[in-house]
C-alpha cells in the first residue's frame, strides 16, 4: 500500500521508488525489502509533486507506559503489530523500562489510537509524554485526524487549493462492471491485488452493484491493462467491461457524486444514522450513562436511547467514526450491543447510479438479509479470564463477527459470523495473531446440546411417532429418539435456539408428562464404597480361614521329617485321610468359594471377552491346586493308603488373602484421591431461580427450576448466600462472590454489571441478575470436574507396563506350567531315580507311573501358583495408597499415578501464594495513631473502628473487627447507622454507644495504650494520645475507613508523613487503610495475609534437596516480593 511506482537497476544496485507518504515511509520500504532477504538502506530522499502530501510533513513522538510485558516475545509482539499501523514511522519498546517510544504522523494517527491498539493486545498502556500536535493550516484537524488514512487526500499542493481538485489533477477515474463475483472474498481478492499494481491509487468494489471505481495514473496503466489484470485474477471467471462515459480524464472536473464515493470528503457536511440494539439496560440510569458517554465521543452529533425498545439512534460523522466503533464503545460499558441499521443520508448531487458504499465499511451488521453461521474453534494457550476477554474483545471488532463465546476450561470458542465477510479459517488466524493457537473443529457433535427425558403417558407406537414428529418439526432440534419400552427420549438440539425446558413444554402440550432423566450423581460413586466393602469382605473371609491354614503350615514346619508320622495331625482318621488334610480341605473350601467368589466373577467376565488377565491366572492356579488336592485325596482314600498324600490345600487361602488385601488397599487409595473431586461436584447448585423481565426490565415472574433445565440466555436471579448455578454475566446488581473453593483465592471478588461469574461460587451479599452463557457440562465447574476425572482415570507408566506385561504373562505362565508337567513326566519315565529320591518312604502299593504323574503335577502346580502376580496386584496399589494418603494429609492432591511416579524427577516446585504459603486470612499487623491530629484514645479508636467494620462483610473488615474485639477483651460493640460500603474505596457510617460498651477503662487497656508503640501499635508526632473532653462522653461519631482515594473523595488531606508510612507498609506487602473520625484523620491500620509458620522451613528443606522454589501469584508486585523475601523463594509474578 502506498507504492506508486518502482524501478530497480541491477547494474547500479539501486531502486527508485515513488510512494505516498501518507501510506508508507522510507524506513518501512527498506524493512519490506530486507524481509525479502536483501540489504537495503536509504541513499537519497527527494520530495516530488507525486510524493508531497502536506507542506509541513514531520513526525511527532509519544512515549507510552506499557505494563504487563514479561519477556522479549512481548516486545516483539508489540513492535510487530504497531509498526504495521498506518501513520507509524518508528517504534522502540523497552522491556526493562516498561515503555514504548513511537514516532508517528499526527495527521494520520493519534497517541490515543496507539494507546488503544496496545491495550487491545492485552497490556496496560498509559501516555507518559507526547510532542505538540502538528498544525495543518486551514484543514480541519479534528475531523482529519480520525479519518481512515486510506481515505485522506495525499497530494495537497498548498493550503489554499481545494483538496479533491488537487488530487484529481494527475489522475483519472474509471468505473467498470465486474461479473462473476459471488462473495466478499471476491471483493477482497480484487481490491487487494489490483491496489498493489503500479499506478493504482485507489479501488473500491461493490459486490451488490457489481461495480468497481478505480482511481489510477494514466501514464502508468491503461484501462485495458486494468481490465486484463482483473480478469486474470483467480479463479479466472471475472468478466470486466468499462461503463460508457464513466472515465474522468486527467484535468477534467470530476462530478461531485463520483468524488463523494471516492474520497468520502471529510470537509463536506455529512451525517449518518446508526440504529443499535442494546441489551442489558435495566433502568433510566443505564440510558443516561450510555447517552452521556457516547455523546462525548468525537464524531457523535446526537444520540437517543430507548429503554423500552432496547435501541439507540445515533447520528454521527462517518469521516470520524462508524457504527461498528459505536457498538464496540457501548459494549465496553458492559452492555451487549449489535448494529441493526447504519444508513447514510442522501448525498446532494450524487447520481442515482453512483457507486454505493461497500457493505463492509461500517461493520458486518449493516448488511441486511445476511445469514449468520456458527463455527467452533479449539483454542490452546489460554491461562486465565483475561485471555478470554482479550479474544472476545478483539474478535468482536472484526467485520462479520456477530458474537463470540469462549470457554476457558474447555479451550473452545463458539463464534457467530457472516460468511460473506469472514470465514472460520480467517477467524482462527485472527486468534493466532493474538498469540494463541486456534484450529477449526470439524466435528460439531460435541457442541450440540443433549438431553435424556423420562416420558410418562405413552401407550403405543403412535404416541412415540407423535412425540418424535412434533419434536423434529421444532426449530433447533436435530435429533429425537423415543423408546416406548424404557419410556425415555434422547434429544439433540441447538442450545442457541432451544433448551430442555422448552422441549419439556412441547411434549407436555401434546398430552404427555416429561422430566429430565436424573442419573445417579457422580459424587456418590467417587467414594468407591461398594468396591471397598466388597474387597474388604473378601479379604476378611479369606483371612478368617487363612490364619488357621497358616498356623497349620507353621506347625508342620517345626519338627523334622522323621517325626512327621508320629504327629497327631498326621494320624489317619480313615485310610488315606489324615486329620491335617481334613482340616486343610474344610478351610480351603470356604476360602475357595466364599473369599474367591469375586475373583471367579472377574475371571468369567474376562474369558467371556476372550482376554486373560490377572484374575484368570489367580482363579486358574487356585482351582487347579484345589481340584488336584481333592482328586489325589479321593484316590488315596479309595486305595486305602497307609499314609495321606501331600496336598496343595494351603495354596488357595494364602493367594486369596494377599491379593484380596491388595484390591482392598487399591480401592481405599482411589477413594482418598477422589475426595477432592467429590467436594467439587457437591459445589454445583441443584436449583436455579429463572426470572422473566418486563419491558422496563422489572421482574415479571420467577420460577424455580432444576439446574439441568437452565438454558443459555436465561436470566437467573441469585440471592445473598446462594450459589451461582451457571456461568454467566451480571446484568443487574452488584455483590461480592466467594470463588475460593474453585480458584483458591481467599479474597471475595467484586461482581458488577458486565462481570463474569463462575458456577459453584457463592454470592456473598446483594441480589444479582445473571445472563446464563455456559450451562450444563459447559460450565467452568463441570470442565474442572471432567479434567480431574480424566486425570484419575490415567494410569502410571509403570502400571501400564504391568498391565501390558500381565496380558502376555498369563499365557506364558500356563505354557511354562504345561512344559514343566511334560518335562517331569518324560524325565520320570526315562530315569525314575531322579523322581524316587523325593519319595524316600515310598508306599509299596503306589505304582511307578502314579508316582511320576503325582510329582509332575506337584511341580506344575507349584510353578502355576508361585507365578501369580502378587507383586503386580499388591505393590503398585500399596505404593499409590501410601503416597496419595500422606499427600492428602498434608493438603496435596496427587492427580493419578503418573504424576506420583514422575515426582522423583521434579527440579522446580511452584507454590501459589494465597492459602499455600500464606494463611489466606487477613490479619491486623499494626495500628498507627496519627499523633498530630488524633482526638481519641487508642481504646476508643479501636471501639469505634471495630463497631464500624462489624457491619462490613469484606475480609479486611472482618479482620479489623476480630482484632478490635480481642484487644478490647469484649464480644459486644456499639451500634452502627447509615452504613455505606463503596467497593474498592472504603466505608462510611455513624457509630454510637461506644462509651456504654467500654465502661470504665480497665488497667489492661491503659497499659496497652502506654506500651503499644513497642508492639504493633505506634504513633506519629510528639503527642501519642490526646485526652477526650468530658463533653464527648456520649457522642455519635462520623466514621470514614478506606484508602487514600476514599479520603480524598471526602475532602481529607493526607500528609506526606502519613503517605510515607502507608507506602512503607505497602512495600512490605501489607494493605494500609486510613481511619477518619468526625472529619479528622486519626489512624492507620496495616493488614496483611500472614505467612504460615512452616512455609520458610518447607522452602528451606526443598532447596536443600536441590529443588528450585518459585512463588506464583496474581497479587500486586510489592506484596508478592515481600512474601517471597520472607520465605526465601524466587518470584514469578503474573497478573492472573
Amino acid at each position: 500500500k502506498g507504492i506508486v511506482s518502482i524501478k530497480v537497476s541491477l547494474e547500479q544496485n539501486n531502486a527508485v521508488i515513488k510512494y505516498l507518504q501518507s501510506e508508507i515511509s522510507p524506513e518501512q520500504i527498506c524493512q519490506e525489502i530486507q524481509d525479502m532477504g536483501f540489504d537495503a538502506n536509504i541513499a537519497e530522499e527527494r520530495l516530488t509533486p507525486g510524493t508531497v502530501s502536506l507542506p509541513c510533513l514531520r513526525e511527532a513522538v509519544v512515549k507510552l507506559r506499557v505494563e504487563g510485558m514479561t519477556c522479549q516475545s512481548c516486545v516483539t509482539n508489540i513492535e510487530g503489530k504497531i509498526r504495521k499501523l498506518h501513520g507509524v514511522a518508528k517504534i522502540k519498546v523497552s522491556l526493562d523500562n516498561q515503555e514504548a517510544i513511537i514516532a508517528y504522523y499526527p495527521y494520520i494517527i493519534q497517541p490515543d489510537d496507539l494507546k488503544s491498539h496496545i491495550s487491545n493486545l492485552g497490556y496496560d498502556c498509559t501516555i507518559k509524554s507526547k510532542s505538540a500536535p502538528l498544525k495543518l493550516g486551514v484543514l480541519d484537524l479534528g475531523r482529519l485526524q480520525h479519518t481512515n488514512p486510506r481515505e485522506t487526500p495525499a497530494s495537497l499542493e498548498s493550503d489554499g487549493v481545494d483538496p479533491p481538485v488537487a488530487k484529481m489533477s494527475g489522475t483519472a477515474t474509471v468505473t467498470v462492471r465486474i461479473e462473476g463475483m459471488h462473495c466478499k472474498s471476491c471483493v477482497r481478492n480484487i481490491e487487494g491485488n489490483i491496489s498493489d499494481l503500479p499506478g493504482i491509487q485507489s479501488i473500491k468494489v461493490s459486490l451488490e452493484h457489481k461495480r468497481a471505481v478505480v482511481q489510477y495514473s494514466p501514464n502508468l496503466i491503461t484501462v485495458s491493462a486494468l481490465q486484463q489484470a482483473i480478469e486474470s485474477l483467480p479463479p479466472g471467471n471475472f468478466k470486466v467491461r468499462p461503463i460508457n462515459g464513466s472515465e474522468v480524464n486527467k484535468g477534467a472536473s470530476p462530478s461531485p457524486a463520483l468524488l463523494c464515493d471516492l474520497f468520502r470528503e471529510p470537509l463536506q457536511d455529512m451525517t449518518c444514522t446508526a440504529v443499535i440494539r442494546i441489551d442489558g439496560m435495566t433502568c433510566n440510569s443505564c440510558v443516561q450513562s450510555i447517552e452521556g458517554t457516547i455523546s462525548q465521543r468525537q464524531g457523535v452529533q446526537q444520540i437517543a436511547v430507548s429503554l423500552a425498545d432496547r435501541t439507540g439512534n445515533i447520528h454521527y460523522d462517518p469521516a470520524v467514526t462508524n457504527g461498528e466503533e459505536l457498538r464496540a464503545a457501548i459494549e465496553d460499558m458492559g452492555f451487549d450491543a449489535s448494529v441493526l441499521k447504519a444508513a447514510e443520508p442522501p448525498r446532494q448531487g450524487c447520481a442515482s447510479d453512483a457507486l454505493p458504499d461497500s457493505p463492509h465499511l461500517d461493520g458486518p451488521n449493516q448488511a441486511s438479509g445476511a445469514t449468520a453461521e456458527k463455527c467452533f474453534l479449539q483454542i490452546t494457550g489460554m491461562t486465565c479470564a483475561s485471555c478470554v476477554s482479550t479474544i472476545e474483545r478483539n474478535l468482536q471488532k472484526e467485520d462479520g463477527i456477530i458474537s463470540v463465546l469462549v470457554a476457558l476450561m474447555a479451550g473452545k470458542a463458539e463464534i457467530k459470523y457472516k460468511p460473506e465477510f469472514i470465514q472460520p479459517l480467517e477467524i482462527a488466524q485472527l486468534i493466532q495473531n493474538l498469540g494463541f493457537e486456534a484450529t477449526v473443529i470439524e466435528d460439531h457433535a460435541e457442541t450440540e446440546g443433549n438431553v435424556e427425558l423420562l416420558i410418562t403417558g405413552m401407550t403405543c407406537a403412535s404416541c412415540v411417532h407423535n412425540i418424535e414428529s412434533k419434536l423434529m418439526r421444532t426449530n433447533g432440534i436435530f435429533y429425537a429418539s423415543v423408546a416406548l419400552a424404557t419410556c425415555k427420549a434422547h434429544i439433540q438440539f441447538d442450545p442457541e435456539i432451544t433448551g430442555p425446558r422448552d422441549i419439556i413444554k412441547i411434549i407436555e402440550e401434546i398430552g404427555f408428562h416429561a422430566s429430565v432423566a436424573r442419573r445417579v450423581p457422580n459424587a456418590h460413586n467417587l467414594d468407591h464404597k461398594k468396591e471397598i466393602q466388597q474387597w474388604r469382605k473378601s479379604f476378611l473371609c479369606s483371612l478368617l480361614f487363612g490364619i488357621p491354614v497358616l498356623i497349620l503350615m507353621i506347625y508342620m514346619l517345626i519338627p523334622d521329617g522323621e517325626h512327621h508320622g508320629s504327629m497327631v495331625l498326621e494320624q489317619n482318621l480313615i485310610p488315606g485321610l489324615s486329620i491335617l488334610n481334613l482340616l486343610f480341605f474344610v478351610l480351603c473350601s470356604f476360602v475357595q468359594f466364599l473369599g474367591g467368589w469375586y475373583f471367579y466373577v472377574q475371571a468369567y467376565k474376562s474369558l467371556k471377552h476372550k482376554t486373560a488377565n490377572m484374575d484368570v491366572l489367580i482363579v486358574l492356579a487356585t482351582t487347579i491346586a484345589y481340584v488336584y488336592s481333592c482328586v489325589i485325596l479321593m484316590v488315596a482314600i479309595i486305595e486305602q493308603a497307609e499314609k495321606s498324600p501331600v496336598t496343595f490345600f494351603d495354596t488357595p487361602p494364602m493367594l486369596f488373602v494377599f491379593i484380596a488385601l491388595g484390591r482392598w488397599l487399591e480401592h481405599i487409595a482411589k477413594s482418598k484421591t477422589s475426595e477432592a473431586l467429590a467436594k467439587l461436584i457437591s459445589l454445583q447448585a441443584t436449583e436455579a431461580t429463572v426470572v422473566t423481565l418486563g419491558p422496563d426490565h422489572s421482574i415479571v415472574r420467577e420460577e424455580q427450576v432444576a439446574v439441568e433445565l437452565v438454558q443459555r440466555g436465561d436470566i437467573v436471579k441469585v440471592v445473598p448466600g446462594g450459589k451461582f448455578p451457571v456461568d454467566g454475566k451480571v446484568i443487574e446488581g452488584s455483590s461480592m462472590a466467594d470463588e475460593s473453593l474453585i480458584t483458591g483465592e481467599a479474597m471475595p471478588v467484586t461482581k458488577k454489571p458486565g462481570s463474569t461469574v463462575i458456577a459453584g461460587s457463592i454470592n456473598a451479599h446483594g441480589s444479582v441478575l445473571v445472563n446464563a452463557t455456559h450451562v450444563g457440562n459447559d460450565t467452568t465447574l463441570a470442565q474442572i470436574v471432567k479434567l480431574v476425572e480424566e486425570a484419575q482415570m490415567s494410569k502410571a507408566p509403570i502400571q501400564q507396563l504391568a498391565d501390558k506385561f500381565s496380558g502376555y504373562f498369563v499365557p506364558f505362565i500356563i505354557s511354562i506350567s504345561t512344559v514343566t508337567l511334560i518335562a517331569w513326566i518324560t524325565i520320570g519315565f526315562i530315569n525314575f531315580d531322579v523322581i524316587q529320591k523325593y519319595f524316600p518312604n515310598q508306599n509299596k502299593h503306589v505304582s511307578k507311573a502314579e508316582l511320576i504323574l503325582r510329582f509332575a503335577f506337584q511341580t506344575s502346580i507349584t510353578v502355576l501358583s508361585i507365578a501369580c502376580p502378587c507383586s503386580l496386584g499388591l505393590a503398585t496399589p500399596t505404593a499409590v495408597m501410601v503416597g496419595t494418603g500422606v499427600a492428602a494429609q498434608n493438603g496435596i492432591l496427587i492427580k493419578g499415578g503418573k504424576p506420583l511416579e514422575m515426582a522423583h524427577k521434579i527440579k522446580t516446585v511452584m507454590f501459589d501464594k494465597t492459602g499455600t504459603i500464606t494463611c489466606g486470612v487477613p490479619k491486623v499487623m499494626r495500628v498507627l495513631l496519627l499523633g498530630d491530629t488524633a482526638v481519641l484514645s487508642l481504646k476508643k479508636v479501636l471501639a469505634v473502628v471495630g463497631t464500624a467494620e462489624a457491619s462490613s462483610e469484606h475480609p479486611l473488615g472482618v479482620a479489623v473487627t476480630k482484632y478490635c474485639k480481642e484487644e478490647l477483651g469484649t464480644q459486644s460493640l456499639g451500634y452502627c447507622t447509615d452504613f455505606q460500603a463503596v467497593p474498592g474505596c472504603g466505608i462510611s457510617c455513624k457509630v454510637g454507644g461506644v462509651e456504654a460498651v467500654l465502661g470504665m477503662a480497665d488497667e489492661g487497656l491503659d497499659k496497652l495504650d502506654a506500651n503499644r508503640s513497642r508492639d504493633n501499635t505506634a504513633a506519629l508526632g510528639d503527642n501519642t494520645l490526646i485526652a477526650l473532653p468530658e463533653s464527648h462522653a456520649s457522642h455519635t461519631y462520623s466514621v470514614l475507613i478506606g484508602n487514600r482515594e476514599w479520603m480524598r473523595r471526602n475532602g481529607l488531606h493526607i500528609a506526606n508523613d502519613v503517605n510515607d508510612a502507608m507506602t512503607d507498609h505497602e512495600t512490605k506487602g501489607q494493605t494500609a487503610i486510613l481511619v477518619a473520625i468526625d472529619g479528622v484523620l486519626c489512624g492507620m491500620i496495616a493488614i496483611a495475609d500472614t505467612v504460615k509458620q512452616e512455609a520458610a522451613l518447607a522452602v528451606h528443606t526443598l532447596k536443600n534437596m536441590g529443588i528450585d522454589v518459585v512463588l506464583i501469584t496474581g497479587d500486586n508486585r510489592k506484596t508478592a516480593k515481600a512474601i517471597a523475601t520472607q520465605v526465601s523463594a524466587s518470584l514469578h509474578f503474573k497478573k492472573i
